[in-house]
């Protein structure tokens, strides 16, 4: 099993998976902005950009703190 990561979005991670060139997507930064990914991504919803500055230390700003799609939406 080959699973790749790095910079990919919905449609990239599908068409990687469709071409054969993984077997699964990991995501990572974009989890942390996006609580909910997984739903984002099969409903085709905008993702939260995330901020770097706040990956590492410094508190629970930019970890814990990013909505989920129904709480930006309602």
């Amino acid at each position: 099993m080959l699973i790749g990561a790095g910079n990919f979005r919905g449609d990239t991670a599908a068409g990687a998976i469709a071409g054969g060139h993984a077997d699964a997507i990991a995501f990572g930064r974009l989890f942390i902005s996006n609580p909910d990914l997984p739903q984002r991504l099969r409903c085709g919803a905008a993702l939260t950009p995330y901020d770097r500055a706040t990956f590492y230390g410094g508190g629970a700003q930019g970890y814990v703190d990013y909505p989920a799609m129904a709480a930006t939406f309602s």
